[in-house]
């Protein structure tokens, strides 16, 4: 993640965009830049985004890296990634969709895990959060992370039963490979239909 956060500021100060994949080793939990430390026993990492705790396991990890300008709103920008996100999956054969909107949740209500409920623009299959995405801007850029669910389970941060699997979705494992081919895929094609 420190990477994602170099990257935030060469986009800030030079421009350029980026679209990034990686996996854990060993599984990691990342806490939200103003979430309070409550588990231990485990690696830990602070993102340099909001959100609430992801257990970084069986899961791929993205990073959006670009100039504000190019997606706008911290909202529409949201939108429009997980937009493309759902699309790659379901190429994959997920029945990916959007969360409705709903009213923000009071900050002493908030769980401790990111997929415990899903909250207006992240992905859903069947009413289960797939993937859980959280954004920080800086000057003229903004950085978002995901967390995209392969299997396993959020159990570590108490997901109580809000997260779903790419494997639970589809009936079978799914690589890390695959989904990262059929995102950059995708990806591509919706980039070149905005020209």
């Amino acid at each position: 993640m420190a990477i994602d956060e170099g990257l935030l500021e060469k986009v800030a100060r030079d421009g350029g965009a980026y679209l990034r994949f990686y996996r854990w080793n060993p599984p990691t939990l990342s806490l939200g830049r103003n979430q309070p430390i409550t588990i231990s026993g485990v690696p830990i990492v602070r993102r340099p985004t909001g959100g609430q705790a992801v257990w970084h396991d069986d899961e791929v990890t993205y990073a959006v890296v670009a100039p504000i300008e190019s997606f706008g709103s911290l909202r529409k920008a949201y939108c429009e990634i997980h937009t493309r996100l759902a699309r790659a999956l379901r190429s994959l054969g997920a029945d990916a969709a959007l969360a409705p909107a709903h009213p923000p949740i009071r900050p002493s209500a908030h769980p401790s895990s990111c997929f415990a409920f899903p909250v207006g623009g992240e992905i859903l299959v069947h009413g289960k959060k797939l993937v859980g995405s959280a954004q920080v801007r800086r000057r003229n850029a903004f950085l978002q992370h995901g967390s995209i669910l392969l299997g396993g389970s959020q159990q570590h941060v108490g997901d109580a039963g809000g997260a779903t699997t790419l494997a639970e979705a589809l009936g079978r494992p799914v690589t890390f490979e695959e989904v990262v081919d059929a995102i950059t895929a995708t990806w591509e094609i919706a980039s070149l239909a905005s020209r």
